[in-house]
């Protein structure tokens, strides 16, 4: 090549650089003049945090905060008679920025926040799960695992400062220092507040993962999951008005059957005003005014499915419930009643293996198979669900209670105990149990014969 072709190739190449360097800085500069106009107090606190903590501001500018003139001390500026205030920089701020802060802009999303289920997570302080992440466990799984989730009680020291180990915390349960319960930040990543990282599935399973609740998990390998990794990048998920069926219609997020809007619904912060079941305790029951909530989720489905289709579903979801409660909870439950009203188990909790199975029975095996059913998950709702379910109550739960009453060498107690036993296994459900007679084998093999072939099927 020569010299002046070589030239001419070096000036284009230093021209597109600088032409890539100049769109850089402008887009930089085209962001931070999207910024409103700041209160003195807010300016402030940016001349020095930018340099410090980047990471906090950057996001910031990126915020619909800060087009709207939305800075750091409009969010954490405090009364003097706040728990949690202290003096910084000569300004009167705490750390903590609570549901009750953020109500002073966006009043109805707290309200229905606070008054969710959510915003009750860290009730379950005083609970067995509690003691499973305090005593059995130990302190500090308590602190890096339940609360992180749940959330802390926050405890305030002397001068405003945060005590550690309840602190730092966005569980979205958190009791704050105010008074008010709940962590918006749980959601909505701080300090961008982005909406398209709250309606991000993960963003749920953050918490709602694991095997007592693996929401994440049956989400991710349903239809709906499937169908969200296919067209994500055609769901829109950034927009402002985020309308299902009109904003976008390919797939569905947790957000979108729980929270979001439809053409028929307006949004919620409430993530319960649309289930009909509590899947979490022992034994299943419809939460007040369940049946209007099930109704309300159905205008969900009707976005992208007929009534037949949606009827049929909810059916078989009930149906699996019902079977769940009546064929292994209430009967495990009252077990487990009989062994603590006849002082067969003592009262500490977790220290006997029967109380370990019946854990597992509920929380973890009978939530999954809840789960499953709720989300589309057969998979979940059988090998993972009720399979172990009905594992655990035939050859793990019964089993042992036979061996604590018989430990306890009372004739009269195990009389007691066979004959309250039997009244539960003798009902049909439980009759396979104690074998099949030759009729009741020949129905088994008929059935298999007519549905697999000759060769019949294992």
């Amino acid at each position: 090549m020569s010299n002046k072709k070589l030239i001419a190739v070096l000036t284009l190449f230093v021209a597109f650089v600088a032409f890539v360097a100049l769109s850089i800085n402008t887009d930089a500069d085209a962001a931070k003049s999207k910024i409103g106009k700041l209160s003195k107090e807010s300016q402030a606190c940016l001349n020095c945090h930018k340099s410090l903590q980047p990471g906090i501001v950057q996001p910031w500018e990126e915020s619909t905060h800060a087009v709207k003139g939305v800075g750091c001390y409009e969010c954490h500026q405090a009364k003097k008679s706040d728990k949690d205030a202290f003096d910084h920089m000569g300004y009167t701020i705490s750390i903590i920025v609570s549901p009750t802060d953020c109500a002073r802009c966006h009043a109805r999303e707290v309200k229905e926040m606070t008054s969710s289920h959510h915003a009750m997570a860290n009730k379950f302080t005083g609970s067995l799960d509690n003691v499973l992440g305090r005593i059995v466990t130990g302190e500090a799984n308590f602190d890096l695992g339940c609360t992180q989730c749940h959330g802390s009680d926050v405890v305030v020291e002397k001068g405003g400062k945060l005590q550690v180990g309840p602190w730092p915390n966005t569980g979205i349960g958190r009791l704050n220092p105010d008074g008010s319960n709940g962590s918006c930040t749980a959601c909505h990543q701080r300090h961008f507040f982005n909406v398209e990282q709250a309606r991000e599935p993960k963003t749920c399973g953050k918490c709602h993962q694991g095997p007592d609740h693996p929401q994440i998990e049956i989400y991710e390998l349903s239809k709906h999951g499937i169908a969200y990794e296919a067209f994500k990048d055609k769901l829109n998920m950034g927009k402002a008005t985020w309308v299902l069926g009109k904003d976008y219609i390919n797939a569905p997020t947790c957000t979108t059957c729980h929270m979001g809007a439809t053409r028929q619904l307006a949004n919620t912060h409430d993530v319960g005003a649309r289930i009909k079941w509590t899947l979490r305790p022992p034994i299943s029951k419809v939460l007040p005014n369940g049946e209007q909530k099930r109704e309300t989720m159905k205008k969900v489905c009707s976005e992208c499915h007929t009534s037949n289709w949606y009827n049929g579903f909810f059916t078989q979801f009930d149906r699996y419930v019902e079977l769940y409660n009546e064929k292994f909870a209430i009967p495990a439950t009252n077990i487990m009643k009989f062994l603590y009203d006849n002082k067969v188990l003592d009262p500490t909790p977790f220290n006997e293996i029967t109380e370990i199975h019946y854990w597992h029975l509920w929380h973890h095996e009978g939530r999954r198979g809840r789960h499953g059913a709720a989300m589309h998950a057969p998979d979940w709702s059988h090998w993972h669900g009720m399979y172990e379910v009905a594992i655990n109550y035939y050859f793990m739960l019964l089993p042992e209670a036979d061996n604590a009453v018989a430990a306890k060498k009372d004739p009269a107690l195990t009389a007691k105990w066979v004959k309250f036993r039997d009244e539960i296994m003798n009902r049909t459900e439980h009759k396979w149990k104690k074998g099949m007679d030759a009729a009741e084998m020949r129905k088994v093999a008929e059935f298999y014969k007519k549905r697999y072939g000759k060769e019949g099927g294992q």
